[in-house]
């Protein structure tokens, strides 16, 4: 991809570029709309990348095109604002827009041009967002001196999303792309941003985690997300709390005395999976990853019934893979579409590859992608 991307650069621009960079999309391993709640979260990096080619200029424009788009998008700095973005380019943009408000000094930064490729599947819950940010952020961070630690630029990100693209998203994403390390998780708590990287051992164990893309496409801009994010919100208001990360399973009770059924669903949801996200981390420490699979299993129960974000895509695909033989298994990512996760032996991927796609075939529905994912390094500056 470091390749195509500087092609891309060389063909749209005339010329090399200065520098290029990568930023991974993201698996998360569990802890589902925990983030925003201030709660805990377990993603690792995936070996999928975007990848950004930067030059720079001798005026105050920028210029960004893509292997995805015919489009070029040209901006002078003086005009980044929230409001003149959308589209595509508002999440390289965005976060052009966001280094500003981190310390950047946009006022007299040259411009630059900017073309991206990325590998990561778009709509597929793996954070493609993430990774083209993040690439983004890592890139202008360095071009333009500004010097800001991963944690911050996470936060750079999430800024860009929120405000620019418009989705409420939490800073999981962004912080898995920038923080993650090869063969290992980030246990994040969203709270303090403080990370521990926990080695995986997949592959010493003989193990592989299989993604199926239900190519089931997810807006997250858009009413489902938001609405979950405001149950949450209320929760913790009518409960006293902050965030619902000070909620604890013994609080339940009086939620649900205090809470109609939808919002303490929600609450029950959130509760829960930051416990399972502590308990996944400490069993893996000491039992290894052959072990966690209750706790994927139940994490998908919780999406399902609780929270409500599944679709019957992502249904079908963890119920195949559990009746093969899969260890734990759930849908991952934002929900309402996307992709499922399957952890099982090596031997067994062949199996529950067919039956995925079998069962899917049986049902009339679209083909999924199906495809195994090894934990990367976080982004990086590749030449």
């Amino acid at each position: 991809m470091t390749t195509t991307a500087a092609q891309g650069f060389a063909e749209w621009y005339g010329r090399a570029p200065a520098g290029v960079w990568s930023a991974p999309g993201r698996v998360n391993l569990i802890g589902e709309h925990t983030d925003y709640n201030d709660g805990f979260v377990f993603p690792f990096a995936i070996d999928r990348r975007a990848v950004v080619a930067l030059g720079d200029r001798d005026d105050r424009v920028i210029r960004v095109a893509s292997s995805f788009s015919t489009e070029t998008v040209t901006i002078h700095l003086d005009e980044l604002s929230p409001e003149a973005l959308s589209g595509w380019s508002a999440y390289p943009l965005g976060v052009a827009w966001a280094l500003g408000r981190f310390g950047a000094d946009l006022e007299h930064a040259r411009g630059v041009d900017l073309y991206i490729a990325s590998e990561v599947p778009i709509g597929a819950g793996l954070s493609s967002s993430a990774a083209i940010e993040s690439a983004i952020a890592l890139a202008l961070d360095e071009h333009w001196g500004v010097g800001l630690d991963r944690a911050t630029l996470a936060k750079v990100g999430q800024l860009a999303e929120n405000r620019v693209v418009g989705a409420p998203t939490g800073i999981m994403d962004q912080a898995a792309s920038l923080l993650a390390e090869a063969d290992a998780g980030v246990f994040l708590d969203c709270r303090s941003l403080d990370a521990d990287v926990i080695p995986l051992g997949f592959r010493a164990d003989g193990l592989t985690l299989l993604v199926v893309d239900t190519r089931v496409e997810h807006a997250h801009a858009s009413g489902g997300y938001a609405a979950r994010r405001a149950s949450c919100e209320a929760g913790a208001r009518a409960l006293g709390a902050d965030s619902l990360r000070d909620v604890g399973s013994a609080d339940l009770g009086r939620a649900a005395e205090l809470l109609d059924d939808e919002t303490f669903r929600r609450v029950r949801h959130v509760v829960t999976e930051n416990q399972r996200v502590l308990d996944t981390v400490r069993t893996l420490r000491e039992h290894g990853p052959g072990a966690i699979g209750p706790f994927l299993d139940a994490s998908h129960v919780s999406m399902r019934d609780d929270f409500e974000i599944s679709v019957p895509e992502l249904d079908l695909a963890v119920t195949t893979a559990q009746a093969n033989g899969a260890i734990g298994a759930r849908m991952t990512g934002g929900g309402f579409g996307g992709s499922a996760i399957a952890l099982m032996v090596d031997a067994l991927v062949p199996v529950v590859t067919r039956e995925v796609l079998a069962a899917f075939a049986e049902r009339g529905y679209r083909e999924p992608g199906i495809f195994a994912v090894q934990a990367d390094q976080g982004a990086r500056r590749d030449s």
